[in-house]
């Protein structure tokens, strides 16, 4: 599909459409959906702002690309006086008092934001049905789940309720939504956009990126949002990506790990389908190289280890104090217990209690500190890797989405379901959902800071396969 945004742009200009028609369309469309993606509707915010672009085309003023253009907003970003929720009881009350960088960047441009859409509370999940809002319901097949944790994110673009969305990726939490609801999904390279008012689950891996529906939506609201902030010292200065310059890949070997393809947790049909890819890309002349590498075992339990530590270090702020819905106790520490054991779910508790006892005394040592040690091995691994070939391409996940309700009496196959995605998060890569190649799409991986040759690649399998 072509860029929806340019499509929408023209319109705008052309004066086929209004911005408030518009605006109220797909308004009207999140209200009426039954796929349990809403959290909150901006609708006063993004009526008034549609008001404003119209006024500009009236007056015959020239307006940017994205100026008029609706999206979405993962429920863990701050917008100043809006709920911000993270999809949790403890925060259901919550308002922004700030605006996070990469939506301030959005608002800049004259993008208009409809919602804040629905998630795996604290994006603990990978189904999008840690919520209180309702399991997010696939949009291919209601009956299963949507991915998480940015399933409503995934499923407004698949709906086209949101011309693009803003989610948040830690361990797949954009790529395997966007897979299950067959539309791109971009994890960029760590720190290329700014995480200030981005509500932290993991620091060292939690990434803000765009769901679309084309390629070059991706790249247009990516350019937007990158950039060195000095609110946010791990981010880092990046150049703009050009039109013409993704137009032609130049990859010439691409690599992909034979233990995915080779493991017994791989569905038949996704591994028929990611061969017959590979052979597709032979037939084209470029050479395929297998790789080796951690286990999908070895890589769940190091992106766990070091996720709930950091998670159980990020929300012990979170005490009814000065954040959140506080449940009076008989005492002051019987009041952070009940808050905290009454608000949080049972997925986040269980990542609490897991990050607590690898940070605790007499297993921080054994546990965190070999997490860490395994962390910089894959980096050195991929670090290799990147010397032999371009890219790497890989299966989003080793399965196909599951039925609503099976994951939660599951963890350890929800975990499971992250075997794909995990590695690459821990390695900071930038990694790039798309609707090709399996029934849950295919990633394409590039080393660090290397976020265009992925979006040459994806242009490349657009047209091959």
């Amino acid at each position: 599909m072509d860029s929806q945004i340019k499509k929408i742009h023209q319109q705008l200009v052309s004066k086929q459409i209004t911005c408030t028609a518009l605006v109220q369309e797909k308004l009207d469309l999140l209200k009426q959906n039954t796929y349990n993606t809403v959290n909150s509707l901006l609708d006063t915010l993004a009526l008034d702002l549609a008001s404003k672009v119209d006024a500009k085309i009236a007056n015959g003023e020239t307006i940017g690309l994205l100026e008029g253009i609706p999206f979405g907003i993962k429920d863990v970003y701050m917008l100043q006086g809006t709920y911000t929720t993270a999809s949790s009881d403890f925060l259901k009350n919550y308002k922004s008092p700030y605006t996070a960088t990469a939506i301030q960047k959005l608002l800049d441009a004259g993008a208009i934001p409809l919602v804040k859409e629905n998630c795996d509370s604290f994006g603990h999940g990978s189904s999008s049905e840690n919520t209180i809002f309702g399991a997010v319901k696939n949009a291919v097949d209601p009956t299963l789940v949507a991915g998480g944790s940015s399933g409503g994110s995934a499923v407004n673009v698949a709906k086209e309720y949101t011309v693009f969305s803003i989610g948040g990726d830690t361990g797949g939490s954009i790529r395997q939504p966007a897979g299950y609801n067959h539309i791109y999904g971009l994890k960029p390279t760590y720190g290329r956009i700014s995480r200030y008012g981005l509500m932290a689950y993991a620091s060292s891996t939690d990434c803000v990126g765009p769901l679309a529906k084309s390629i070059e939506d991706i790249r247009i609201v990516l350019n937007v949002m990158s950039g060195k902030d000095p609110k946010d010292q791990t981010s880092v200065a990046s150049m703009e990506i050009n039109e013409d310059a993704i137009a032609t890949s130049a990859v010439k070997t691409v690599g992909y790990f034979k233990n995915f393809i080779e493991s017994d947790a791989i569905d038949a049909q996704i591994k028929a389908d990611f061969l017959a890819t590979i052979e597709k890309l032979k037939a084209k002349g470029i050479a395929v190289k297998e790789l080796d590498f951690f286990k999908s075992d070895i890589l769940v339990s190091t992106y766990y280890t070091l996720a709930m530590a950091e998670t159980a270090s990020n929300l012990s702020r979170l005490d009814g104090t000065n954040y959140g819905n506080r449940i009076e106790g008989e005492n002051l520490i019987d009041t952070y217990a009940v808050t905290r054991s009454e608000n949080f779910s049972e997925e986040t508790k269980r990542r609490i209690v897991g990050g607590n006892q690898v940070l605790s005394q007499g297993f921080s040592d054994e546990i965190y500190l070999k997490g860490l040690a395994l962390r910089d091995q894959i980096s050195e691994n991929f670090s290799k890797d990147f010397k032999e070939v371009d890219v790497i391409l890989s299966p989003v996940t080793p399965s196909t989405p599951p039925k609503i309700g099976d994951s939660l009496k599951d963890p350890l196959a929800m975990y499971l379901s992250d075997a794909y995605t995990v590695g690459f998060s821990l390695g900071q890569l930038p990694t790039l959902t798309v609707p090709q190649g399996t029934s849950t799409g295919l990633q394409i991986t590039a080393a660090k800071n290397n976020d265009e040759l992925v979006l040459k690649f994806a242009n490349f399998l657009k047209d091959t396969i």
